[in-house]
Order: structure tokens, then sequence, then C-alpha cells
């Protein structure tokens, strides 16, 4: 994922300024020279934004099927997004400002409320913010998301607000978002009872006060309507993963790079990996390649010998937004053996984030537990050993977080279609024109 500090004001194609400009104040207090104070402003201009048995098979002669439809641009004639960032007394300063300002980046109406008697608000690192309102004035407003940054003192200073107890047990009651970080999630939510029957993560120092049978030791957990997090260090991706609840996965794509991993062994398909690796590199996209073998080169299933980027074992020490399996009948073997990639879907299921599977592959994904409730497409010859409710005969499938394709004849759709998810169908438009290659979007 991309540093937030590297992304500019004009990251985004689309402008639309929030309803009313908010002019948060951070004061820096240097010690222990007072004469070095300063002020500035942190929104006195809004950023340029982007709100922005085969017999069992389904019979369809649709190519490509979304079961659930694509995210889209949200158009500047809607109104943005409301959000409530709630600050107290020794509240972590970090994760309020890269909360601030990451989602109002994204388009979002934030309001930064105090839940002290006065607006000017000293946080744990000794930062005065200057809120732009009480938490008593935000009573009676509806919010599209009320997220709880974490510090101490600062999240037992939120969780005695009974005012902001009182919003976020309704934010949760009426099936709005809601989300905490760092200490918030064991120290503010739990409290409240806002944490039943949700898999939950948070600060390491506070996860045995946790559920012990809900507590989920992951950098960014999402259940339902509530996501959680684990400190300043993952606050930019609990940001992003708050942006793409709220105006799509298009909208949290371009908030930074969008990072891919294809896991490869000896007996890989070749046409499946080097032709989806071209298209979404052509996309933009931030594709790794990860060798399970000893060795980075490996063997594909036509004895073309392929030099992957890295070492899954290395790859593993990073997030990925999206995992893709390859197919080949020695290959699959291979990745079914191996236990880093085992643990990387487990996660990457647990986290809410993506995964897919080319032609045979998705036997794989069946062994692993991950296709509950899902729709997808595989090859063939691995039809009759699937769930015959999961299958559909469609040459691409898309449902939710889970993305097929039946073989390597429709790589190029597959490819193309995981840029038209992630990215939006202009810029799937645009890579498929480069290929000379008929794009119909779905």
């Amino acid at each position: 994922m991309a540093s937030l500090w590297s992304l500019p004001p004009s990251n985004f194609p689309m402008t639309l300024r929030p309803s009313h400009n908010l002019s948060t104040t951070v004061i820096h207090r240097w010690a222990p020279q007072p004469t070095f104070n300063f002020n500035y402003s942190f929104h006195s201009n809004p950023p340029k934004t982007l709100l922005s048995s085969s017999s069992h098979i389904i019979d369809t002669v649709t190519s490509t099927i979304d079961i659930d439809p694509l995210d889209t641009v949200v158009s500047g004639s809607l109104q943005p997004k409301k959000v409530l960032i709630p600050i107290g007394l020794g509240t972590e300063e970090m994760e309020a400002v890269i909360m601030v300002n990451v989602l109002r980046q994204a388009g979002a109406d934030v309001v930064v409320a105090s839940v002290e008697p006065k607006l000017e608000v000293k946080l744990s690192g000794g930062t005065i913010l200057v809120a732009d309102t009480s938490i008593s004035e935000c009573s009676d407003q509806i919010f599209d998301l009320v997220a709880l940054p974490g510090g101490m003192p600062g999240s037992v200073r939120l969780r005695d607000c009974k005012t902001l107890e009182a919003i976020t047990k309704k934010q949760a009651e009426e099936k709005r978002l809601y989300g905490a970080i760092c200490a918030a999630p064991a120290v503010t939510l739990l409290p409240w009872g806002l944490l039943k029957r949700k898999k939950t993560t948070c600060h390491p120092a506070f996860f045995d006060k946790l559920p012990t049978f809900r507590a989920i030791k992951t950098n960014l957990q999402v259940s339902e309507e509530l996501t959680t997090s684990r400190g300043p260090g993952t606050c930019f991706q609990f940001c992003v993963s708050l942006v793409e609840q709220l105006f799509g996965e298009s909208a949290s794509a371009e908030m930074g790079k969008f990072l891919v991993l294809i896991p490869v062994a000896n007996g890989s398909e070749d046409i499946e990996v080097v032709t989806v690796v071209d298209i979404l590199r052509r996309a933009k996209l931030d594709v790794t390649i990860a060798s399970v073998e000893k060795t980075l080169s490996v063997v594909g299933s036509q004895g073309i010998k392929i030099v992957a980027d890295q070492s899954l074992k290395n790859a593993a020490e990073s997030i990925f937004d999206l995992i893709i399996l390859p197919g080949g009948a020695s290959c699959i073997e291979r990745l079914q053996k191996s236990r880093i990639l085992k643990k990387m879907l487990k996660e990457q299921a647990s986290s809410g984030r993506k995964y897919g599977a080319i032609c045979s592959s998705l036997s794989i994904l069946q062994k692993q537990g991950l296709l509950q409730n899902k729709k997808a497409t595989a090859h063939p010859s691995v039809v009759d050993m699937l769930d015959s409710n999961t299958i559909v005969a469609s040459q691409v499938v898309v449902d939710g977080r889970v993305i097929t394709c039946r073989g390597l004849s429709s790589a190029p759709e597959f490819a193309l279609a995981i840029i038209a998810k992630f990215c939006g169908h202009g810029r799937a438009k645009s890579v498929a024109t480069g290929l000379v290659f008929e794009y119909r979007a779905s």
C-alpha cells in the first residue's frame, strides 16, 4: 500500500468538497521551549477528492457474472458520506489525524467532536488538536460511520462519554458502520457491549481483554458493520478499508497501490500466469509473483521457465489486497502442500480481503472452506469434485470478495473483471483497447 504521506492532493480525478468547510486546527507544543509554539490549519482548504456433477451446473449463457453489482464511483451530485471522529484527552494523535485526513481525501464530510468541556484537546503525545464541535452537538445527527481513535487515556475518556456511547450504540443498532482502533475496541467498545458476536482485533497490549473465542490477531478485522485495527502502524490500512466500505472498492483502489499476489509452482499454467500479470500491470496494479519452490525459477505446464519476483516466504511478510491462484494440475498439488499459502489464504478471508482462482485451482479454495455461500466457476475437469450449489457455468464469476475464472482461454476476461471491480470500468476499457480485446462491461 502506498505511503499516506506520498499521496498528492490531486490524487483523485473528481472534485467534491464537503458541504461545509471544517477548520480543524492542530497546535504543536515543543517542550521544553514554548516559544517555538505555532499553529497550522489541518483542513482550511479541502483537498481534491474522489467519492470517489456437471449436470448440476446452473445453465447460463453469460460470460461474466457479477453476483454483487460492481462498485461505482459516487457521483458528485450526491451528498458526501458523514463521518464522526470523537477525540478526548490522551487520544492517539497519529490515528486521529490519519483518520481525518484519509477520509476527507476520499470525500467524506468528517466531523471531529470533542468529548471534553473544551474544543481544544491535548492528545497522547502532547499535540493539541482543536475539534470542529462538541460531542453534545452531534447527538441528534445521523452518521454513515462512527470511527474511534485509540490512545490512553483517550479511549477511557471516550468510554466515559455517555453522549458518544448513545450515538455509537444507535449506530450499531441501525446497522450503520462503526469502527475502532488501538485500545478503543477493548477499552471503549467492549464495555458498551458492542463487540458481541463480532470478531475483533486491537492493540497487542489490550488483546487479552477481548473475548478469547472472537479475538483475532490480525492488523485489520471486518465483522459486518464493525471494523477494528491494531494501532498507528495499521491506521492507514484501517482507513482505506473504511473508505472502501463507505464509497466502494474503486475509491479505495485510488487511495494507494492495489497489491496483488500470484503464487506459482512448477506446473503452473503459464498462459494464465503471464496473461493475468501482464494485464493487471497494464492497469498499474502492483503484482507480485511468488514462488513456493526452493528457487525463484519455476517451470510452467508447457516447459516455459518463469522467474518469480520473490519467494512466497518473503511475500508472506506483506499484506495483499488480492491473492490469485493459477491452475495446472501439478501446480495445484504443490500449492496445496504450502503451509505458508494456507495461512495467507485463511488470513485473507478472515480480514475481509479478496481472493480468487483460475481453472482447477478452485479446489484449493474449496478444501480451505473459502467458498461457503459463494458462487464460482471452474474448469470442467474439477466440477464434479466441487459443491454443485457453488458452480456457475460462466467464464468469470465475481461474488463479493471472491473472483473465479473457468480456464486459460478466459484469462484476459478474468483480469479485466478484476480491474473493473477494483479500479472501475473506465480503466478496464482503456486496458482492453490497448490489447485489441472486446471489453463488455457487466
